[in-house]
């Protein structure tokens, strides 16, 4: 029975994450009033994708790990590029950094 409760835990987390994190959202793309630092926002973040990665069971449509963000404010107009805007993602390590540097670079030149 230790499994399941460890399961139970697990989906516990993964939902009040996901409340979290939809707060978190709100606040910053539809009230344009940031409540956490993008550090605090992106460790959120990344937990949830740990423990649906681990346990694809526990993903649900609404995560926000298969979405991105939320509506933003009116006063956002939409802007096309004419190139792909790349983006670092959630970088914490040097290595990833230079790694988002390497495919700009690679893309540029080509």
């Amino acid at each position: 029975m230790a499994a399941k409760k460890s399961d139970d835990a697990l989906l516990q987390e993964a939902e009040r994450l996901r409340r979290e994190i939809d707060e978190h959202n709100h606040a910053y793309y539809v009230l344009d009033d940031p409540t956490i630092p993008d550090s605090e926002y992106d460790r959120l973040l990344s937990r949830l994708k740990a423990i649906e990665t681990e346990h694809p069971e526990l993903i649900t449509p609404d995560s926000p790990t298969q979405r991105v963000g939320a509506t933003p404010v009116g006063e956002f107009r939409e802007v096309r590029h004419g190139r792909p805007m790349p983006s670092v993602d959630a970088a914490f390590a040097d290595e990833e950094v230079g790694a988002f540097h390497r495919r700009v670079v690679d893309r540029l030149s080509g």
